[in-house]
């Protein structure tokens, strides 16, 4: 009865990987620890697994130490080890790798993938039980009789070459002078040879051309080290010329005094597995006849999106699309024209979205397009004109030909709605106007356009009389170390004094402001106030505090941002070490010469550069090592939930541990209990944000708080 251990110091986590385990095959055996000291313990005591699946990161003991630790009891050197981890980076798993990891799975598992690969990994495992229990039956037969050593040592090697070959598995031997000493069945089947011809030749024979070198290398570390390597991937091509995915270890080949003498080398297919998992992800995130994405792969873009674009500077269009008279075909032509009709819309639909936009079938004749806005409004009347066009083009299915229109409706973020459900709800109600008015056209969700219009235009002119009359102000929230208490910043937060309403919160005016471009002169003035009242902090005698101030993408695309800090500098006399310009992520996704050119310059200054609501976006990590960013700002929306929801948590431990592995500044946003704070800084956060430590405030308020004897001084 095959027996797999889980380890994992999260209850939840364990219920859930003992239930997958319990499906792998019938008769599995289970043991659940939560320690990973009381599972060694276990295995000292008798306990011998089949298969161990661990958490990477636990509080006693990582994945990484347990491992090792495993690996040196007597026996445990070849069990399968599955981890689990939540961790991206290839570091990680090259760590757990030359611990003695065998598999890995990402976190939140696949199900069906948790079940195929431990699978796998008991195969693995019974077949290497099946080498060992006959290689000790033919010891035994060694040892039956002195009188007939020679003879019986001499059917013993044949008689283990036999077992050898029906391995189904390459194995083959070198020695120090990479010359092979013995290949099975398998490596002949292969490479499509006799493994007999190989004894003798190179061992570069038994890897593909380019791996001859690192394959070399392998061996001398194994002869030099005189310890096995950890099991490895890599691809080989076989004798019909397909690529092959093996799963490969190296031991040392010791003769009768235990010298060193070659390499063992032996390489599981698993081919089969990693088309598999590659089938089974896909498979849950398209659709089958059209291969866009599906509805569930739409929606989960779109919870990112709305987290993106919670700042207002990136707003998007959802088109919700109805093939009009499509049952028509089905019923005109038959269902296979209809499931041709939905293929060919598919690819006409694919050939007008931007790069950065998503096609996705939703079912039945239902697509629908997420379209990234830089100027909202009229960019998404076009597309929604041009998928009428397109899907009006008459359409042909042996030698007839058929036409149908395509209703649409379009609904905007942040404008009509600020969560997929709501925007969802539009867009179909949208749809359905549409179609109520006769379908092949477009409506927008906001039936009041004129209204809206109307609105814009007198908020334009409120925000014209607000510059010119200088109604905006600047509140600042504290920036606090989560090592010494003391205050080391504070980030500018524009607001708005309305001479007849009060106070403005920005959410009510940037978005328009970014749409009209009123945000350059407004973000300039900030830039400007900012620094100036930083200079005032530094006379005051409140040290060198850093001060943090928000630009817009739109700054990025209209002005030279580099001359702008300069400008801002020269008049305040502010320390360009005590500037921090904060940055969302789409800023430099944009990817221009203009943008790298500028933060690269600000850089040089000595001005620090910040990615604001980090974890949101997209290809994060990427353009952190591209570009000169010093710190990250993890986004308040992950450390909300953190104490509640573990998923959360992790999130923000994995992001404070990859920013220190860059050399990065980790600052987490929106800290507002006790509780959060603990575990922010367990987890290694460096700076401290939020209502926790003090809400946003006129700047005469935050200079009380910084000088001795103020609130902060006593929050320490």
């Amino acid at each position: 009865m095959p027996l797999i251990v889980i380890l994992d110091d999260q209850e939840t986590n364990r219920r859930i990987f003992e239930r997958l385990a319990s499906s792998v095959e019938d008769g599995i055996a289970i043991r659940i620890f939560g320690d990973p000291t009381v599972a060694l313990r276990a295995f000292e005591e008798g306990v011998v697994p089949d298969l161990i699946v661990t958490d990477y990161k636990m509080p006693v003991m990582d994945g990484e130490g347990f491992i090792r630790a495993l690996r040196a009891l007597p026996g445990f050197s070849e069990i399968p080890v599955m981890v689990i981890t939540v961790y991206e980076e290839r570091s990680f798993r090259m760590r757990a790798l030359e611990a003695g990891a065998t598999d890995f799975l990402q976190s939140p598992v696949d199900h069906q993938e948790f079940i195929v690969r431990a699978r796998n990994l008991l195969k693995m495992r019974k077949q290497q039980q099946l080498l060992e229990n006959r290689a000790e039956d033919l010891a035994k037969e060694l040892a039956t009789s002195e009188q007939s050593r020679e003879a019986a040592l001499r059917d013993s090697s044949e008689r283990l070459a036999q077992v050898i070959d029906t391995v189904p598995a390459m194995v083959s031997a070198s020695d120090c002078n990479n010359r092979i000493l013995f290949a099975n069945a398998f490596v002949g089947t292969f490479f499509g040879c006799d493994p007999a011809e190989l004894v003798g030749k190179t061992s570069d024979l038994l890897v593909d051309a380019e791996q001859a070198g690192p394959n070399r290398t392998l061996d001398r570390k194994v002869i030099r080290g005189g310890e096995a390597l950890k099991s490895f991937e890599r691809t080989l091509t076989d004798a019909k010329g397909e690529k092959r995915v093996l799963l490969t270890t190296k031991s040392p080949l010791r003769d009768g005094n235990e010298a060193i003498v070659g390499v063992l080398t032996s390489a599981l297919d698993i081919t089969e597995r990693k088309r598999a998992e590659e089938h089974l992800l896909h498979a849950a995130r398209h659709d089958e006849l059209t291969d866009l994405p599906n509805r569930n792969y739409l929606y989960d873009r779109l919870r990112r999106e709305v987290a993106r674009a919670r700042r207002g500077d990136r707003s998007f269009a959802l088109h919700f699309i109805d093939v009009d008279e499509f049952k028509s075909i089905n019923d005109l032509l038959g269902h296979d024209a209809g499931d041709a009709f939905l293929r060919e819309a598919a690819r006409r639909l694919s050939a007008i979205v931007g790069p950065g936009d998503m096609l996705a079938r939703l079912g039945a004749d239902e697509f629908a397009i997420l379209q990234i806005l830089n100027q909202p409004g009229d960019a998404a009347g076009d597309l929604a004109q041009r998928i009428i066009d397109e899907l009006g083009v008459p359409f042909s299915h042996l030698d007839r030909q058929a036409s149908c229109g395509a209703s649409v409706g379009v609904t905007f973020y942040p404008i009509d709605g600020t969560d997929v459900t709501q925007l969802v709800k539009n867009a179909d109600l949208a749809v359905q106007q549409a179609k109520n008015g006769g379908g092949n056209q477009f409506r927008l969700y906001d039936a009041n356009m004129t209204d809206r219009i109307r609105n814009n235009a007198f908020l334009d002119g409120e925000l014209r009389t607000a510059i010119d009359q200088q109604q905006f102000i600047l509140h600042y929230q504290p920036q606090i170390s989560a090592t010494t208490g003391e205050m080391v910043g504070a980030e500018a937060l524009l607001r708005w004094m309305h001479p007849e309403r009060g106070m403005v919160a920005p959410g009510e005016f940037l978005l328009r402001a970014e749409e009209n471009g009123l945000i350059v002169p407004i973000n300039e003035w900030v830039l400007h106030e900012a620094c100036r009242e930083a200079k005032t902090w530094q006379r005051l005698g409140l040290g060198h505090l850093r001060i943090g101030v928000n630009l817009s993408p739109v700054q990025f695309r209209r002005v030279n941002v580099a001359a702008l800090v300069v400008r801002a500098l020269d008049a305040s006399g502010l320390d360009p070490h005590c500037l921090d310009i904060e940055i969302t992520e789409n800023i430099v996704m944009e990817d221009t010469d203009a943008v790298v050119s500028s933060l690269k310059h600000i850089a040089e200054l000595g001005v620090g550069i910040s990615v604001d609501d980090f974890g949101t976006g997209y290809s994060s990590l990427n353009y952190i090592k591209q570009f000169p960013i010093d710190r990250i700002k993890i986004d308040q929306c992950f450390i909300r939930n953190m104490v509640a929801d573990p998923s959360d948590h992790t999130i923000v431990r994995t992001v404070a541990h990859l920013g220190h592995s860059l050399g990065l500044t980790v600052v987490a946003e929106g800290v507002e209990t006790e509780e959060q704070a603990n575990l922010l800084k367990a987890d290694g956060c460096d700076v401290m944000q939020g209502y926790l430590y003090g809400r946003p405030m006129p700047a005469s308020d935050l200079i009380a708080l910084a000088l001795p004897g103020g609130r902060l001084e006593r929050i320490a």
